[in-house]
């Protein structure tokens, strides 16, 4: 029989995903390159042999995106799988028309081909839009499981930018972990908020072997899930964060929109900063899309550790990279604090950008006076560092996950801006314990001990 020949269109996770659990080992298929997009720096390499498997004995090539259409014609590729995340409708069939008028036909694997089962329960909190607040919600849920008595384990979707041999699997419980695997900004930005809080949490590259790990040490697995992504496990409870001040997005792009139609819950995130409107809207487009999905109402309050500083400063507002570029948010969390709390001005930072984070201005012309934690790599994280340094402020307000003052060396005050996730009426963790079938009395026993 002859092996349909395949490409794979990613971003160094969802691609190798697919890859790991419905291409490996199928001998139907031969997967002859991948590509890569929307992360700097992870064309050039290889898929290595060590995770390939016995059909590829010397691994896979991966490509950037923009040689598509010459890798068609060079490998004769039968399919083109597209195979990463937080992209508009229209975005996709443009890739895709592209794929067809090369001559391969256009495919996406949905999550009944691509989860594994676990024989744990597993929560999955996903997301329709990069910068929903999931990583808050993951975190208050993690806690609310840790309340009702139950260990806890948190994977998190792959950000493989490093040695994908040395990164099949990672475990992180402790600080000296992010060292130890050298972890770049974004890494970090996920990982250090569950430690900071006492969880344990896995990454890496095959979601299969992470997870043989983690069921060792957990009662429940909480898949926490990167950019607005499917999730790698089968849920037994899917849980979904929309954001209102996107309104309309939840409905437009890929795979939020498929998220969104599979959710047992869905969070409506920031209502507290959203209009009245904007919350209708994303009300509607659940209740069109997802008529039985319960709906729970949250807010994302910020913080300042001594607010005070602020007042009548001149800050510069650092955001999380991520939300700010594929996200296509123009703020986050710091501006609020800086709005919040008084601020003589804010900052412009972009006539004092460097290198790729000039680069990152010229690509997101939404953004202008709000300067993206990028950090993808000690190069970039070098360039961020002195990006910050040369910016004439009072003070840096940081609104990224972690703390970026103990990372870089910065030569100004900074305080870093906390946010978490407040359901306006208490609603999940009556949920997750029916899901979990425990009772309201253990659960409460379990808090008190």
């Amino acid at each position: 029989m002859t092996r349909k020949r395949v490409l794979i269109m990613g971003a160094a996770g969802r691609d190798f995903h697919n890859f790991n659990v419905y291409y490996r080992d199928n001998s139907a298929y031969e997967v002859v390159a991948f590509t890569a997009y929307q992360i700097p720096n992870i064309a050039g390499r290889k898929y290595p042999k060590e995770l390939s498997g016995k059909l590829y004995p010397n691994g896979i090539n991966i490509y950037e995106e923009k040689e598509m259409p010459a890798l068609i014609k060079k490998y004769k590729v039968d399919e083109v799988v597209f195979s990463y995340s937080d992209v508009a409708f229209n975005t996709v069939m443009a890739k895709g028309s592209l794929a067809l008028a090369c001559g391969a036909d256009f495919k996406l694997l949905s999550g009944d081909h691509t989860y594994i089962k676990s024989s744990k329960p597993v929560i999955s909190v996903c997301a329709v839009r990069t910068g929903c607040g999931k990583s808050q919600t993951t975190r208050y849920i993690a806690d609310l499981l840790k309340s009702m008595g139950k260990k806890v384990v948190a994977i998190r979707h792959p950000m493989p930018y490093g040695d994908l041999v040395k990164q099949t699997w990672q475990r992180y419980e402790t600080l000296e972990d992010l060292k130890k695997h050298k972890c770049t900004i974004e890494e970090m930005e996920e990982y250090e908020p569950h430690i900071a809080a006492g969880h344990i949490i896995y990454s890496g590259v095959d979601y299969g072997e992470i997870l043989k790990r983690a069921e060792k040490e957990a009662d429940v697995i909480l898949w926490d899930g990167g950019n607005n992504d499917l999730s790698f496990y089968k849920p037994d409870l899917h849980i979904v964060v929309t954001d209102p001040l996107r309104a309309g997005n939840e409905a437009t792009y890929y795979p939020g929109a498929v998220n969104l139609r599979m959710a047992d819950v869905v969070v409506i995130n920031k209502v507290d900063t959203a209009t009245r409107e904007q919350i209708a809207k994303v009300k509607e487009n659940i209740k069109l899309m997802n008529p039985k999905a319960v709906i729970i109402e949250a807010e994302s309050p910020v913080a300042i550790e001594g607010a005070s500083v602020v007042k009548g400063k001149k800050v510069l507002v650092v955001e999380d990279g991520p939300t700010l570029t594929h996200g296509d948010m123009s703020y986050g969390a710091a501006y609020v604090a800086a709005k919040k709390y008084g601020a003589k001005s804010i900052v412009d930072p972009r006539p004092y950008a460097i290198g790729t984070i000039k680069k990152v201005f010229e690509n997101f012309r939404q953004l202008k006076e709000i300067l993206p934690a990028m950090g993808y790599g000690d190069a970039q994280m070098a360039e961020l560092n002195k990006t910050i340094n040369a910016i004439p402020a009072d003070l840096v307000l940081v609104g990224t996950p972690i703390d970026l003052a103990k990372h870089l060396k910065f030569n100004k005050p900074s305080v870093r801006v906390n946010y978490s996730l407040k359901e306006r009426k208490p609603a999940l963790k009556a949920i997750i314990a029916k899901t979990l079938k425990i009772s309201p009395a253990k659960s409460r026993a379990a808090l008190v001990s």
